[in-house]
């Protein structure tokens, strides 16, 4: 039986302790058959979803390797979203705690270039970006990856679909060939193996395939008439109740829409699109993610590398073309163990998509009627926390801690009535139970945090 241990792996003191610490029990599949590789030196074309473990994998390979005494920029790691550059360099970040000085710098697109320009005066040791921003600052001369012996591709199939090749084939023709190059993809469509052939050498292939447990996750279909979507969508949630749900739609002005809509209904339901403005879209992972919001309305790019814990549904607003992708959306429920729900609505035009999932999942899909949804009056789903925000962050030197001590200084509110934290650069989120947010708020916008004060609102 193979040992799937990090212990069992070849890895440095410190960087197996932080490992530890951070409650890291077994290597997950991908982790397992991917680091020994990576470590290796060689070359990983490798197919996993989100939510897989891909991105401590290729962190832990990146970070036995980095020489933290040599300031200059060893790895690069392109991703397609905002988000999920974000999502990465913070899990590299905690990975990298063991390792002194070391320097993680995320360049995405939506935000000032003038602070990247200053921060790239001494150069990271990784930069993790978007393709277009890490391009600028390629060509501007501000990046420089002449010394570059890692390129990491992660969700590169997404990449393909935004429409980032030209710029991924000019970033990767500006770095040395002698490099280790990991590409990692969720789906496996032939342009992936067309881009592995040519970046790549002799790369060991990985596939994960995870099968959705039908017993973990509950599937239904569900038909419905032209002009029924929203109102079939508010029936579900009458129904089912569930206290977080990922809606997926196709098109992006779509999100918007319904979500306005469901806020008309009484739904605390926020979308999640590609013309929202950074601080935009922070807000509304953060209140989805911290259990301030019931219902995250989102395409497949914008949702694209987030990992939620405790997702209880997810609804396919409208069914997506690929079979693939539809498989991809409610694997994001019915993990860890826990059941899922997987509810989806579609026109009786629409059945060669139903019909392509069941070859695709090699199920025989359950089709349930919209009568027997239960509508119950009177109902409200409301959040059981509250975001509050605080005009102050990392470069405040704002830790976790100080507001913890902060909010149950006078024993109003107890620690457990604290949820998640969030700290930005300039901004810092707490989430507190919805019973104690005005207290909350009152303690923050009267009181000090560190001897200073700061303004702090209650997000809607």
């Amino acid at each position: 039986m193979t040992d799937t241990t990090f212990s069992s792996l070849a890895l440095t003191p410190e960087l197996l302790e932080n490992i530890q610490s951070l409650e890291y029990s077994k290597m997950t599949p991908i982790q397992a058959q991917s680091i020994p590789a990576i470590l290796d030196g060689q070359d990983v074309l490798a197919q996993a979803k989100t939510g897989s473990g891909k991105t401590a994998a290729f962190a832990i390979g990146l970070l036995q390797q980095l020489d933290a005494r040599k300031y200059i920029t060893q790895a690069l790691v392109l991703c397609p979203t905002r988000e999920l550059a974000d999502q990465v360099s913070k899990e590299i970040r905690r990975l990298a705690r063991a390792i002194p000085n070391t320097k993680i710098l995320t360049l995405c697109g939506g935000k000032p270039f003038g602070p990247q320009l200053a921060s790239l005066e001494h150069h990271p040791h990784i930069a993790v970006g978007t393709p277009g921003r890490i391009l600028k600052h390629l060509l501007k001369g501000s990046l420089k990856l002449s010394n570059a012996r890692m390129l990491v591709l992660d969700e590169a199939d997404r990449m393909l679909d935004m429409g980032f090749q030209d710029d991924m084939m000019t970033i990767i023709d500006m770095m040395p060939q002698q490099r280790q190059t990991l590409l990692f993809s969720a789906t496996y469509p032939d342009e992936i193996k067309d881009i592995s052939n040519t970046i790549q050498i002799d790369p060991v292939d990985i596939r994960v395939e995870e099968s959705h447990d039908e017993v973990k996750i509950k599937q239904i279909f569900y038909e419905i008439e032209q002009g029924q979507r929203e109102q079939s969508l508010v029936a579900l949630l009458h129904h089912y109740r569930p206290q977080s749900t990922v809606v997926f739609c196709n098109r992006k002005h779509q999100c918007q829409e319904l979500a306005d809509e469901l806020w008309q209904r009484g739904f605390h339901a926020l979308a999640l699109h590609g013309d929202l403005e950074q601080k935009q879209r922070d807000q509304v992972l953060v209140q989805f993610s911290n259990k301030s919001s019931s219902i995250l309305i989102a395409t497949d790019v914008a949702a694209r590398g987030l990992d939620i814990k405790d997702l209880e549904a997810v609804v396919n607003y409208e069914l997506s073309p690929d079979p693939e992708v539809h498989v991809h959306r409610i694997g994001r429920t019915g993990r860890a163990g826990k059941s899922g729900l997987a509810l989806s609505l579609f026109m009786a035009s629409e059945s060669p998509k139903i019909n392509a999932i069941e070859k695709y999942q090699n199920i025989s899909a359950r089709i349930d009627h919209l009568a027997t949804l239960k509508a119950r009056e009177h109902f409200k789903l409301i959040p059981t926390m509250v975001t509050l925000s605080i005009n102050g962050g990392r470069r405040n030197k704002i830790r976790a801690g100080d507001l913890l001590g902060a909010l149950t200084a006078n024993k109003i509110i107890a620690g457990k009535q604290i949820g998640k934290i969030d700290i930005f650069e300039t901004i810092t989120y707490v989430a507190v139970e919805r019973s104690v947010a005005k207290q909350a708020l009152k303690i923050l916008t009267e009181g000090k945090i560190k001897a200073k004060r700061f303004k702090a609102r209650k997000l809607i």
